[in-house]
């Protein structure tokens, strides 16, 4: 995408000097929703952590797993996906719906090249709903509030948090921010989280240097958290089997043979 396509596309210029997680992440995916800033810091980030592709893959395939099991084993009607991202093969919207079309779905996000391709998150079988909102995962009340016009948060819900918490550096608030969201859902609800560690048996030592280097070339910073901390997000809820792993090994499919990579996954229900 060229930068006047990219202004003409927002209404508004993009910042197309500064590397963008939603953007650098699409490159990793191996989307072209990106520009020269976002592969140039792709690349050097990939040399510092040459399984960076894999975590973002694992990552993406998580998502899948978990959707599906959220809508196929416990009957989950609405998602609340936070920090959505760019649009890619298997969104959330599209997975639930294939399995119960009268699903519902939100996706919030704040990055204007994602509110751009808002429209491709939007479509929705005829029998549910998907919505946009243009909302800061800091701001737990108001995502609260605007989702609620789409979803009955009177009744389960399964709220995503797949790689946002990592861009709230501080932990007490990331923490915080967790506690009000899961706060909000009914009980029956589903909690489906992953979050870049620094577990060295994971290799997620290698992190803290590709992390160093992102935080002064791209946007926003970010930061890992050990396995003990990224565990407490689930304080209150029952983490389902195999409980907080490396993404590839949470429900595998048949015949694959998943290898770690230091990004762990959970998902939890609350009872």
């Amino acid at each position: 995408m060229s930068e006047d396509q990219a202004a003409d596309a927002t209404g508004a210029r993009l910042d197309t000097g500064t590397a963008h997680n939603a953007r650098v992440w699409n490159y990793w995916q191996g989307g072209k929703d990106n520009y020269e800033v976002d592969r140039r810091v792709g690349d050097h980030v990939a040399q510092l952590i040459p399984v960076i592709r894999d975590i973002a893959r694992a990552d993406r395939e998580f998502l899948s797993r978990a959707v599906r099991f959220a809508a196929q084993e416990h009957g989950i009607r609405q998602f609340l996906d936070i920090g959505t991202g760019l649009p890619a093969l298997e969104n959330t919207h599209e997975i639930a719906q294939r399995i119960a079309p009268e699903s519902r779905i939100v996706y919030v996000d704040n990055d204007p090249l994602v509110l751009a391709h808002a429209r491709a998150l939007l479509t929705s079988a005829p029998d549910g709903a998907t919505d946009y909102i243009d909302a800061d995962a800091h701001d737990p009340d108001t995502i609260l509030r605007i989702a609620g016009q789409t979803l009955d948060f009177g009744k389960p819900c399964a709220l995503m948090l797949l790689g946002i918490l990592n861009s709230v550096l501080d932990g007490a608030e990331a923490q915080s921010i967790t506690r009000r969201l899961v706060q909000a859902l009914a009980p029956g609800s589903i909690l489906i989280l992953t979050h870049p560690t620094t577990e060295p048996e994971l290799g997620g030592d290698l992190q803290l240097e590709a992390m160093e280097f992102w935080n002064t070339n791209a946007t926003p910073p970010v930061t890992a958290r050990s396995s003990k901390e990224i565990a407490r997000y689930f304080d209150g809820l029952t983490l389902v089997e195999p409980e907080l792993v490396s993404c590839p090994l949470w429900r595998p499919g048949p015949g694959t043979e998943p290898e770690v990579v230091p990004q762990l996954g959970g998902v939890a229900l609350k009872v």
